[in-house]
């Protein structure tokens, strides 16, 4: 079945739009009803509309908006407060906000993702409170999906609108729907929405069987176990991330990961491959063009390309310029009338008036008289690069105002406002469209990090270490390039080797700001780009969104400060 055609909605709108706070007896008029919900064909076709909510473009307070989409603004909300993500300039994308930490509770992105989270949690109430376990395996199969995607969405809830679950079980969470009716709408605690997402996923898993997997398109019980396992990671319950981990490879092998040669096309043919475990599938209808994800990511004659890789996430990655995970990034060259790349050294500079660092570049040349790069700056001087060596690695600098300024070198790249483009491939080239992706929710190796976060935490340092090499063989790297107990690469511990795995392997993908804060880190974003150079320190008000507006007014709850 095509689910890009499917539009079957339970509601017409979500409980602060006046299902659950107003006549909460009264069903919807577009709903299924129960004894219809007894064909299996119906309950096919609801679930499938569940999924679609995910990707479709719904009426929202009066409009639609081709860039109000639930995977569209969870995939932002997630990625763009990270370290991972440099933007160019102002935008009056609601993205603008959550990539400068400036949020208020009328951000239009957090009042829709609120609203359609609910909404599929709705739906998916409708056929667990319509639907019993039995014998019929196909049906226990829906029943598990259902179970999977409310499990999933009060997650994505709980993980932007309530403080991270490390700081405390009784902090509150969010509204808990746990049915199609509550006779009250009131905040759950984190604790409270935690232990519900546990026994959907456990129930998810027990009801679905890998065999019956309708595709990676859908959830499946490898898809359950992989979201148990990130679940528990958050939760500090390490023993049962390993335990959890342990069961999806017993279902899918690590040896499903995507093979190297293929792995930089892994995100354009993400629903054909054995490392997908779940991904929001889209094809060319479902193609949102200029508010495509991809879109803030890369300019291909379509696409806005105004969000660019990091400094400091390519300072990492640069490190092995044979890591094919380089391919991910596509650097904009400029060139000169002979068609060859300018050679320049570019470094970093606060801008004091807005608290941004901004890049500084200058074209540069090789004096063999004196051995050394030089450039000639704005007032005409000429400046030469000194070069030491640092952990077997060359550091190039000068010398700035008295003091010591580290400095890079590469080709001229072209730029926006000053910034220049790194796009990101992530998000793009299914079938050839620069715009079309199916993003992926859970895949192969995130499990295997995972454990390897939690064997960290365990004091495994050696099958830490192991599943961490798996990931940086995968991406090509061997040798010296890989990790042991005597061979840390200047890591001081095993976790901080994992979490900059994890960086790596999983950037873009909405992990990053999560991995940071859940740890009790604080997250520099000292690098170029129009948000502000600034640490952010994991109990900062500001590391979760506030309750929409909308939500407020109607239902009173409480807001976060």
């Amino acid at each position: 079945m095509n689910i890009s055609k499917i539009k079957i909605f339970f509601a017409l709108g979500l409980f602060f739009m006046g299902i659950y706070s107003c006549d909460l007896g009264v069903s919807p008029s577009d709903s299924i009803s129960t004894s219809k919900m007894q064909d299996p064909s119906s309950i096919v076709y609801a679930t499938d509309g569940n999924y679609s909510m995910m990707k479709d473009i719904l009426e929202f307070q009066g409009s639609e908006n081709d860039g109000n989409t639930y995977v569209r603004h969870l995939t932002q909300l997630c990625e763009f407060n990270g370290d991972n993500t440099c933007l160019s300039g102002r935008t009056s994308d609601p993205l603008y906000e959550t990539a400068t930490y400036k949020l208020d509770a009328t951000m239009s992105n957090i009042s829709y993702f609120w609203w359609c989270a609910y909404k599929i949690i709705y739906g998916a109430n409708n056929i667990i409170a319509s639907v019993s376990e039995s014998d019929d395996h196909s049906m226990n199969e829906l029943l598990g999906e259902n179970y999977f995607l409310r499990a999933m969405c009060h997650f994505d809830l709980v993980r932007l609108f309530a403080r991270p679950y490390n700081q405390g079980r009784d902090n509150p969470g969010v509204v808990l729907m746990d049915s199609p009716v509550k006779e009250s709408v009131t905040r759950a605690t984190v604790g409270e929405v935690y232990d519900l997402i546990v026994s959907d996923l456990q129930r998810a898993s027990s009801l679905m069987q890998q065999k019956y997997s309708r595709g990676n398109s859908y959830a499946n019980q490898a898809a359950a176990l992989a979201l148990l396992s990130r679940v528990y990671l958050y939760m500090g319950e390490n023993e049962k991330v390993v335990e959890t981990a342990d069961k999806v490879f017993d279902l899918v092998p690590i040896s499903n990961l995507e093979p190297t040669s293929t792995f930089p096309d892994y995100f354009a043919n993400a629903l054909s491959s054995s490392e997908t475990l779940f991904a929001v599938a889209h094809t060319a209808a479902d193609n949102k063009g200029q508010a495509s994800i991809g879109s803030m990511y890369l300019n291909d004659g379509i696409g806005w390309g105004e969000v660019y890789a990091s400094e400091s996430y390519l300072d990492l990655l640069e490190q092995y310029p044979e890591d094919v995970r380089n391919k991910f990034i596509r650097p904009v060259y400029t060139y000169d009338g002979s068609g060859k790349h300018k050679y320049w050294i570019y470094y970093s500079v606060l801008n004091i008036d807005n608290n941004n660092l901004e890049d500084v570049n200058y074209e540069v040349t090789y004096d063999t008289s004196a051995g050394r790069y030089k450039f000639t700056d704005e007032n005409g001087n000429i400046v030469y690069v000194n070069k030491s060596t640092s952990e077997g690695k060359d550091v190039y600098s000068i010398v700035l105002n008295g003091k010591t300024q580290i400095v890079h070198f590469g080709y001229e790249m072209d730029e926006r406002n000053g910034y220049p483009k790194y796009y990101v491939l992530k998000y793009s080239y299914q079938d050839d469209d620069p715009m079309l992706s199916s993003p992926v929710i859970l895949r192969l190796a995130e499990v295997v990090l995972n454990r390897a976060e939690a064997y960290a935490k365990l004091g495994k340092t050696d099958e830490a270490l192991a599943d961490v090499n798996t990931i940086r063989e995968r991406a090509g790297l061997s040798g010296d390039e890989l990790f042991s107990s005597t061979n840390m690469h200047g890591y001081d511990n095993v976790l901080d080797v994992v979490l900059d795995e994890r960086r790596l392997e999983l950037a873009f993908e909405g992990q990053r700001a999560f991995d940071v804060f859940r740890n009790g880190k604080s997250l520099d974003r000292r690098y170029p780009g129009v948000q502000p150079a600034v640490v952010i320190s994991p109990d900062d008000e500001r590391i979760i969104n506030y309750i929409p507006q909308s939500e407020i007014l109607v239902s009173n709850i409480e807001q976060n400060p």
